[in-house]
C-alpha cells in the first residue's frame, strides 16, 4: 500500500529539481518566504499533476467539460489521488449566486417548503384550501354578465417535447381548438414542435358567455378540465388579443439572466433552469404577463374569498432563478438598479456653473445645450447658477433632478448666432438619465451613465427575489425569505428545532431533509462564517470566506481517498476562530483524505502532521526545501527561516514607543453601515492604526464603507456611496486618503507590475534613447507590445498562440517566430549592456534594480518594489497570475513611488495576505517608514505581530454579524490586551508581557533603498 507522495525532479517555475515525500492520510502545511516556490510545488506540480490524470482516465465527450491542465515540469509522481483544489478567489460573480445557493442549503430549503410548506392566503391570512367545482361555478357566475370566456385545461406548462400523439389523442376524445405558446389552432392545423424546447399547451374545452342557465353546463365543463390538467383550469377573457406575450416575456427574462452571467458556483443547479444552461426558448408561464383577466383555477390550492391561486408546490416555485418562482418585477435579483442623486451630485459644495450637477458637466468644456437648459431653468425659477447646490432654495434641487413634473417652463437656446424659445415640461436630469439609458444602443454609454445608478431593494419584492405565490407558502409561520435572511448561526438554532413544531406527519417528510441543512449549516458555522448571511451573494465574499464555504461544501460531501490543496484557508480568520477552522481540516484527512496546505499562520504550521519549509529566499532564491517532517524536527533545523520565527530566535520587533501622533484626529459618527451600532471612533493622524476584531464584526463595514468612501467622496472627489454614518470630521488636516486594496491590478495578461507602477514607460523611453534607436529612428512605441510596429506580428505581442482543440481544452504554444519574447527581431536588436527590452522584461525585480542603478528613474520604481517585498516577481510578469497579496504590494508601491506630502491618509485591508513572517517585518518597516513621513496609515488586520507594533487599535466586536459592530476597546495594544471583553486583547497579552527589552528599534528607520536596508542589517 502507497503510504507516501513521491515527487522526483519537480522543476516548474522556480523550483530547483525538487525531491520530496510526502506522508498520505495527513494535514501536511506548506510553508516559507513568499516567492518561495509553495505554490509551485502544491498547486502547480501535485495538484496539476493529480487532476491531469484524473481527467485523462475520463472518456473524450467528458473531458470537454473539464478543465485539462498542462503536464508539469516533473520527472515523476507516485502515490497521487484524484485533486481538488480549493483556492483564494471569488465564489461567483453571479448575482443570483448567494451562499445559500453555493453550498446546497437552498436546494433543500426549496425542497422542505415544496413537501412540508403550507401555502396561505394573502387577502384572509387563513390556509389555503383545495376549491371545489361548485365554488369555481360561484366564482365565474358572479362575473360581469355577458363576458365572453375560454376555458382552457394547461395540459403542458412547460415541458419539452412534440406531442403529437398526445394531440391526435385529444382530437379523438372531441377537442378541436388549442392554444400552443400563447396562440390558438385547430388541432388538425397546430405547428410541429421543436422538441428541444419547453412549450406551453392549453386545450379549448369550452367557450362561455357568462348569463343565467349556465350553471350546469360549466360545472361539466369545468370537471372535463380538471380531469384533463390534472386539477388545473384557466379561465381567459375571449377578447383579449390572440398572443398573450408570454414568448416575449420569458424571453425577455432568460435574455436578463443569461446576460448575469454563466458562472456558478458548486451548489447553483438551481439556476440551470434558466440563466447558466441559458435556454433562451423555455416557454414556462409568467403569470403576470398572462391574458389580462386571467382566473386560475384549482382543486388543490386557491383562496375562495380574494382568488388567490398556487397552481402547483413543487421545488422550482422557490426559486429565484427560474421563471416560474422570481419576481418580474427585478428578475429574481432582489434589487433594482436607480439614478442616485448623491452620485448625480456627489459634492454639493459646487454650484451649478462649476460643475455639481457631474452627468451634464462632465464634458470639457460642459455641453452648451446643458448648460443652456439649466440656465432656463434659472431665469424660470430665480436662482443663481453661481450659488452653491446646498444653498439653493429649497425646491429647486429637486426640479432640477426630477423636472417639473408635467409644468411647462420656458427654455432658451443659442445655436450659433441664432436663438429660439421652446415652451415645454422639463424632463429633469434624473429623467434625462433613465430616458438615455433606455434609448442607448451603446455599451460604452450604458456603462457611463451605469455610474450614476445606485442598487435599492426591488419594491415589488421587498428583497425576497420571489413572487407572492412562493412567499405565501409558510412553515411555523414563515416564508423561505425569511430564513434565508437568517446567519449561519441564526438559521442553524432555527432549523435545529424546527422539528419540534411541525405534526408527526411533517416530521415524517422533513426529517432527512433537516438532516442535510443542519449538517451543511455546522460545517459553515464550524469553518468561522457563523456571521455570514444565508442570503448574501456571493460576489460580496472575501476570498477566504469564499475559501472557507468550499471547504465546508467539500467536507459535507464525505468523501474519502482524496487529495485536497489549499490555498491559505486562515486567511480573514481571527486568531479566535483558527482552531475551529483546525478541526474542520483534521476531520477532513480524518475522513482518510491527504490535506496539503499552503499556510503561514503559526497555529496552522504548529498543529501540522508534516511541514515543509520552502526557500532558501524568494524567486531564484528560493525553489528548494529547506527543513521538511514533523514541527520539532523542523524547529531544530537552524536553516529553517520559519523555524527562527516559531522558536523566538527571530521576532517582529515591538516599537521602541508608541507614537502620540499630531494632535489632529480624524472622526466618524454615528456609523450606522450594515451591523455598526452607531460606532463613533477617531483615528488619531500621523499614527499607524490598527482596525481589529473578529471576522464580521464591522471593520470592512467602518473603515472601507464607512471611512474611506466618505473621505473619498470629500478629498478625491470619488463617486462612491459612503455607508450610513452622521459625518466625518478632521478631513481638513489630509489632502487625500489612498486605498489599497486587494482586486487585480489588470484584467488581461498584458498588464504587469512595469506597467503599472509606471516603469515601462521609462523603460521604453530609455531604449528609445540609445544611440542605436536613434539611428533606426525608433520612438518609445516601437518598445510597446501592445501596438503595431515593434511587436511580433505573428502573436499580436501576447508572445503565445492559443490552438483550438475542440473537445480538448485550449492549448497555448510558444509562438515560433518571435519564441515567446512578444517583439519582432528589428527591435529586440536594440540592446543595453547586451539585454533587448524583452530580456529585461523577463528579469527579476531586484536583478533589474541592479541593471538599471545608473538609471534613478527606472531604479527607484524597482527598488520600491523590492523593498514590499516583490523582489523575486519578474518585472514583465502578468497581472493575472499575481496574487491578491502581491497586487496589493505592487499598489503599495506605486503610492510609495509618489513625491511624499506627508497628509495622506493610506487604508490598507489585510496586507499581510499570502506573507510570510519575515516579509511581514520587511512590509512593516515600509508601513512605518510612511507614517514616519507625517502620513497616517490605516490598516484592517488579524495577524498579531502587526497589531503588536501599532501605535492605536480599534477592536471591533465583540461577535461577529449582529451580535458585533460595537467598540470592545481602543488604545495602544497594551491597553486594549487590558480589555476583558476583547477577544484580540486576549491573544496579543502574551505577545507584550515582558517582551519589549528584547526589541530593537528598527521600525523608527527612514526609508531608502532595498539594498542600503540590507546593508544596515548586515551591520546590525
Amino acid at each position: 500500500m502507497l503510504t507516501h507522495i513521491s515527487v522526483r525532479g519537480a522543476r516548474e517555475h522556480n523550483l530547483k529539481n525538487v525531491d520530496i515525500d510526502i506522508p498520505r492520510e495527513t494535514l501536511t502545511v506548506i510553508t516559507g518566504l513568499s516567492g518561495s516556490g509553495k505554490s509551485s510545488l502544491a498547486f502547480d506540480t501535485i495538484y496539476a499533476e493529480g487532476q491531469r490524470r484524473y481527467v485523462e482516465s475520463l472518456s473524450a465527450y467528458a473531458r470537454q467539460f473539464l478543465e485539462l491542465m498542462q503536464k508539469p515540469d516533473v520527472d515523476h509522481i507516485e502515490g497521487l489521488s484524484p485533486a481538488i483544489s480549493i483556492e483564494q478567489k471569488t465564489t461567483s460573480r453571479n448575482p443570483r449566486s448567494t451562499v445559500a445557493t453555493v453550498t446546497e442549503i437552498y436546494d433543500y430549503m426549496r425542497l422542505l417548503w415544496a413537501r412540508v410548506g403550507i401555502p396561505y392566503s394573502p387577502a384572509t391570512g387563513l390556509p389555503i384550501a383545495a376549491q371545489t367545482v361548485s365554488q369555481m361555478v360561484d366564482r365565474v357566475m358572479a362575473l360581469e354578465e355577458g363576458a365572453r370566456l375560454y376555458l382552457l385545461a394547461p395540459v403542458v406548462r412547460g415541458r419539452k417535447g412534440e406531442y403529437r400523439k398526445e394531440m391526435a389523442q385529444w382530437q379523438k376524445e372531441g377537442f378541436t381548438r388549442v392554444r400552443v405558446d400563447g396562440e390558438f389552432y385547430d388541432i388538425e392545423d397546430a405547428p410541429a414542435l421543436d422538441k428541444k424546447y419547453k412549450h406551453d399547451i392549453e386545450v379549448v374545452v369550452d367557450r362561455l358567455v357568462v348569463r343565467e342557465g349556465i350553471e350546469t353546463r360549466l360545472a361539466d365543463s369545468l370537471e372535463t378540465a380538471l380531469k384533463l390538467a390534472e386539477g388545473t383550469v384557466y379561465l381567459d377573457p375571449a377578447d383579449a388579443p390572440k398572443d398573450s406575450g408570454v414568448r416575449e416575456a420569458h424571453a425577455a427574462f432568460v435574455h436578463r439572466a443569461e446576460a448575469q452571467g454563466e458562472e456558478s458556483g458548486p451548489g447553483d443547479a438551481n439556476i440551470g433552469v434558466a440563466a447558466a444552461l441559458g435556454q433562451a426558448a423555455e416557454r414556462a408561464v409568467l403569470a403576470d404577463n398572462a391574458p389580462p383577466g386571467r382566473i386560475t383555477f384549482s382543486e388543490k390550492f386557491a383562496c375562495p374569498v380574494s382568488g388567490f391561486t398556487i397552481t402547483e408546490i413543487e421545488p422550482r416555485l422557490f426559486s429565484f432563478n427560474a421563471p416560474q418562482g422570481a419576481c418580474p418585477a427585478c428578475d429574481g435579483l432582489g434589487e433594482k438598479l436607480y439614478f442616485d442623486p448623491e452620485l448625480v451630485v456627489p459634492n454639493q459644495n459646487l454650484s451649478i456653473k462649476r460643475g455639481a450637477v457631474v452627468p451634464w458637466a462632465k464634458s470639457n468644456p460642459p455641453s452648451p445645450y446643458y448648460m443652456q437648459v439649466l440656465g432656463s431653468l434659472a431665469r424660470e425659477y430665480g436662482f443663481s447658477m453661481e450659488t452653491p447646490w446646498n444653498e439653493l432654495p429649497e425646491a429647486i434641487p429637486d426640479i432640477i433632478l426630477h423636472g417639473t413634473k408635467g409644468k411647462p417652463v420656458t427654455l432658451r437656446f443659442v445655436d450659433g448666432r441664432k436663438s429660439y424659445e421652446v415652451k415645454k415640461p422639463f424632463e429633469g436630469v434624473i429623467g434625462n438619465l433613465n430616458r438615455r439609458m433606455l434609448q442607448t444602443e451603446s455599451a460604452w454609454m450604458r456603462e457611463e451613465l451605469s455610474k450614476y445608478q445606485s442598487a435599492a431593494p426591488c419594491e415589488t419584492c421587498d428583497g425576497a427575489r420571489l413572487r407572492p405565490e412562493p412567499l405565501a407558502v409558510k412553515i411555523a409561520g414563515e416564508d423561505i425569505s425569511v430564513s434565508t435572511r437568517r446567519s449561519v448561526v441564526q438559521a442553524l438554532e432555527w432549523f435545529s428545532t424546527l422539528e419540534e413544531k411541525l405534526t408527526p406527519q411533517q416530521q415524517e417528510i422533513a426529517r432527512a431533509i433537516l438532516k442535510e441543512i443542519n449538517e451543511r449549516l455546522g460545517f459553515l458555522n464550524n469553518v468561522g462564517l457563523d456571521y455570514l448571511n444565508l442570503d448574501r451573494t456571493s460576489g460580496t465574499l472575501s476570498g477566504g470566506e469564499s475559501q472557507r464555504i468550499r471547504l465546508a461544501s467539500q467536507i459535507g460531501s464525505g468523501l474519502s481517498g482524496v487529495l485536497y490543496v489549499l490555498d491559505e484557508p486562515s486567511i480573514g480568520l481571527h486568531q479566535r476562530d483558527n482552531d475551529r477552522l483546525l478541526v474542520t481540516l483534521k476531520r477532513l484527512r480524518d475522513l482518510g483524505n491527504t490535506v496539503l496546505v499552503v499556510e503561514h499562520d503559526e497555529d496552522a504550521i504548529r498543529h501540522a502532521d508534516h511541514v515543509i519549509d520552502m526557500g532558501p529566499g524568494a524567486g531564484v532564491h528560493g525553489g528548494a526545501v529547506v527543513a521538511q517532517g514533523t514541527l520539532e524536527e523542523v524547529l531544530a533545523n537552524e536553516n529553517s527561516l520559519t523555524a527562527d520565527y516559531l522558536t523566538g530566535r527571530r521576532v517582529v520587533p515591538l516599537p521602541a514607543e508608541r507614537r502620540k501622533g499630531s494632535g489632529k484626529k480624524l472622526t466618524v459618527h454615528g456609523a450606522t453601515a450594515n451591523n455598526l451600532k452607531n460606532v463613533t471612533a477617531s483615528i488619531p493622524l500621523g499614527t499607524f492604526t490598527c482596525i481589529t476584531g473578529v471576522s464580521g464584526s464591522g471593520k470592512s463595514s467602518f473603515t472601507i464603507d464607512t471611512l474611506y468612501a466618505s473621505a473619498a467622496r470629500q478629498l478625491n472627489g470619488a463617486r462612491v456611496l459612503a455607508g450610513r454614518h452622521e459625518k466625518l470630521t478632521g478631513l481638513q488636516y489630509l489632502d487625500k486618503v489612498i486605498d489599497i486594496d486587494q482586486s487585480p491590478i489588470g484584467r488581461t495578461p498584458r498588464s504587469n507590475p512595469a506597467t503599472y507602477t509606471g516603469a515601462f514607460t521609462q523603460i521604453r523611453d530609455w531604449f528609445a534613447g540609445l544611440p542605436e534607436s536613434g539611428a533606426r529612428g525608433y520612438k518609445p512605441g516601437r518598445f510597446s507590445f501592445n501596438v503595431k510596429g515593434g511587436r511580433c506580428e505573428a502573436c499580436k505581442g501576447d508572445g503565445l498562440i492559443k490552438i483550438e482543440m475542440h473537445f480538448l481544452p485550449d492549448v497555448y504554444v510558444t509562438c515560433d517566430v518571435c519564441h515567446g519574447q512578444r517583439y519582432n527581431r528589428e527591435t529586440l536588436e536594440v540592446k543595453f549592456k547586451g539585454k533587448s527590452i524583452a530580456d529585461v522584461l523577463d528579469m527579476t525585480v531586484e536583478d533589474a534594480h541592479e541593471f538599471f542603478k545608473a538609471v534613478p528613474p527606472i531604479r527607484d520604481k524597482m527598488a520600491m518594489l523590492e523593498e514590499v517585498g516583490l523582489g523575486y516577481v519578474k518585472v514583465g510578469q502578468q497581472a493575472t497570475t499575481l496574487s491578491g497579496g502581491e497586487a496589493q504590494r505592487v499598489k503599495l508601491a506605486k503610492e510609495l513611488s509618489r513625491r511624499a506630502t506627508g497628509q495622506t491618509l493610506y487604508i490598507l485591508d489585510e496586507p499581510t495576505t499570502g506573507l510570510h513572517f519575515e516579509d511581514v517585518r520587511k512590509l512593516l518597516e515600509v508601513l512605518h517608514a510612511l507614517v514616519e513621513q507625517g502620513n497616517s496609515v490605516v490598516v484592517i488586520e488579524h495577524n498579531l505581530e502587526v497589531i503588536k507594533t501599532a501605535d492605536w487599535v480599534i477592536d471591533l466586536g465583540p461577535e461577529g454579524g449582529d451580535k458585533g459592530g460595537e467598540i470592545v476597546a481602543e488604545g495602544t495594544p497594551e491597553q486594549v490586551s487590558q480589555e476583558p471583553r476583547s477577544y484580540t486583547g486576549a491573544y496579543l497579552k502574551p505577545l507584550l508581557d515582558g517582551k519589549r527589552t528584547e526589541a530593537k528599534p528598527v521600525l523608527k528607520k527612514k526609508r531608502g533603498s532595498s539594498a542600503s536596508m540590507r546593508q544596515r542589517e548586515a551591520a546590525e
